[in-house]
């Protein structure tokens, strides 16, 4: 009897798990549909917008995809250099990330862009956004990755040191491997806010759809006929994410 309790269960594929989030997605839509078929809408007015909505999108995705880029290079960068010898690096890299983690990403756009930019003479808000978002980001993908290195145990180390390989060998083929695998599910999470944390660029002008969609409800006045359309916008770009990650995390899955 115990080992009908004890098998473990065989986990689903990821277009599984995909088709039943669309289900559920598609089911919920039906559900709000259901519930607000009697009130007035305005969905004509809104369709006049749509390619201010698609332009918006791009533009968020554009944004996101460099931030996401950037913010994983500095991330690293950070990580190793918190974990480096050299007193002085790791005291800067240290003094970045609690900085910006006890920051607030809103207080942290409006002090770069009005005082910091500003007194720089750096006037281009797209490549200020993408800097302050990928700043944010980085500070926090920085302790993700810092967490995974050190999930590594001692032991590989200097097992890798006897074999003769070098301190970038040993990161490039013992380290990173495992603390990729170790960082995902984080990571995955941390992309995902980074693309919401981008609607915050709207505070300083940025034409993404955040910023769109508050034009258009303002112009309209058609607030459920806006906001809808702008939740499903993040969604198509936050659901991939957790489902690449966890196809990654499966691929990369090994014996320790």
């Amino acid at each position: 009897m115990s080992l009908l309790f004890d098998r473990p269960e065989s986990p689903s594929p990821t277009w599984v798990r995909a088709g039943l989030i669309l289900v559920a997605m598609l089911l919920l839509s039906l559900a709000c549909w259901a519930l607000l078929a009697g009130t007035a809408q305005n969905w004509s007015a809104v369709w006049n917008f749509r390619v201010a909505f698609w332009h918006g999108w791009l533009l968020t995705v554009g944004l996101s995809a460099v931030a996401l880029v950037l913010s994983v290079i500095i991330g690293t960068l950070a990580a190793l250099a918190r974990q480096s010898t050299f007193l002085p690096l790791r005291g800067l890299a240290t003094l970045y990330i609690e900085i910006v983690r006890g920051m607030p990403l809103l207080v942290l756009i409006l002090v770069f862009f009005y005082v910091i930019a500003d007194a720089l003479g750096w006037q281009d808000r797209i490549t200020v956004g993408i800097f302050v978002l990928s700043l944010f980001s980085g500070a926090y993908i920085a302790e993700i990755v810092r967490a995974g290195i050190q999930s590594v145990g001692a032991s590989q180390r200097e097992s890798a040191r006897a074999i003769g390989l070098t301190p970038l060998q040993t990161y490039r083929y013992i380290i990173f491997p495992q603390a990729l695998r170790h960082s995902l599910p984080p990571l995955a999470g941390q992309f995902a806010s980074l693309i919401k944390d981008s609607s915050l660029l709207s505070i300083i002008g940025i034409s993404e759809i955040t910023f769109v969609a508050t034009q258009v409800n303002s112009a309209t006045f058609s607030t459920l006929e806006v906001f809808i359309p702008l939740a499903l916008a993040y969604l198509v770009l936050t659901v991939p994410i957790s489902l690449a990650s966890r196809w990654l995390e499966k691929s990369l899955a090994f014996e320790t």
